[in-house]
């Protein structure tokens, strides 16, 4: 073991290749599951971006919460970095809190083209050559509730129905990765951690309570209010994320590191192994947990609470 990092006889031990065995497995998997497959089981739609899943809730309160919950998470990113300096960023938390932000960050700026679309297209008056060949059509035949009717009908559906793209897919594919990812750090914190950390070396400060609570807390109310879809295949997502963590970790102490942020994660013992696979295997009920719970939204709340439309809009969510 050297000061600029560990040496080649910590890499060559037995264990270090069965742990990479662990990780490396999935994936692989993973990654030929994303290249090979569509991890879009469902089209995914502009509206389901930025339209709130309860019928009397405007999409523009999903905007300010996501506003809210941006600038909330960026500040005490901010003072968690002044206070206790970037090595932060070793941790696995910061990552996913990281991540988390970001999605808070990319669903506001889609929420606000959304409201600024919808704002549009409720405010432009009907085209006159539209106008013309309604009135034309049902002027005849017709009464003057129907003319209306019409014309209220022919107002423009923009793109609400049109397939989300890019950046709406990579919103989609982060909210996914955020959900398993918090689940997994606020229970290996509190779970694990926690009880078991010992001495001055670790203290339980509220910012470190608020960074291992608000991830999820925030990222749970986003998911009772959006209509963004969520299924098994975004696990492949999150397995990549943990697995590019284990990579930087490993990167970083064939480099320069000699500590361990996480002690689960240290090589030189034969337990190694069995931490990795339970750490691996951990990831299912991580994702399964928050999984349910978006089912549980849908299936309690079916048709009462259906997404929100104005009355002037219709199309197949």
């Amino acid at each position: 073991m050297g000061s600029g990092g560990f040496g080649l006889d910590y890499w060559l031990q037995w264990q270090v290749l069965v742990c990479a065995f662990i990780f490396l497995l999935p994936t692989i998997i993973s990654i030929r599951f994303i290249i090979t497959k569509n991890l879009t089981p469902y089209l995914l739609h502009h509206h389901h971006l930025w339209i709130p899943y309860w019928r009397n809730l405007h999409p523009t309160w999903l905007l300010f919460y996501r506003i809210f919950a941006f600038v909330s998470m960026s500040y005490m990113l901010y003072l968690t970095v002044l206070r206790l300096g970037p090595f932060v960023f070793f941790f696995y938390t910061q990552w996913t809190f990281v991540l988390v932000t970001v999605y808070f960050a990319l669903g506001t700026i889609i929420s606000a083209h959304g409201c600024w679309m919808l704002f549009n297209e409720l405010s432009s008056p009907i085209p006159n050559q539209e106008r013309d060949k309604f009135l034309k059509k049902d002027s005849s035949s017709v009464g003057d509730s129907t003319v209306k009717d019409n014309e209220a009908s022919f107002k423009p559906q923009m793109q609400l129905n049109q397939e989300a793209g890019f950046w709406g897919k990579l919103m989609q594919n982060i909210y996914q990765t955020c959900a398993g990812a918090v689940v997994l750090t606020d229970i290996v914190f509190w779970g694990l951690l926690l009880p078991f950390q010992t001495g001055d070396d670790f203290k339980l400060t509220l910012l470190i309570g608020f960074m291992h609570s608000l991830n999820a807390v925030f990222l749970l109310i986003d998911s009772a209010l959006n209509s963004l879809q969520f299924s098994w295949h975004g696990l492949a997502y999150f397995v990549l994320w943990s697995a590019t963590y284990i990579v930087f970790q490993w990167v970083m102490h064939a480099c320069c590191l000699t500590w361990w942020p996480y002690p689960f994660l240290e090589l030189a013992t034969p337990w190694a192994p069995l931490w990795y696979f339970g750490i691996a295997l951990f990831h299912l009920p991580c994702y399964g947990i928050y999984l349910l719970i978006v089912k549980a939204k849908a299936s309690m709340f079916p048709r009462s609470f259906i997404r929100w439309l104005p009355p002037i809009l219709s199309f197949k969510a």
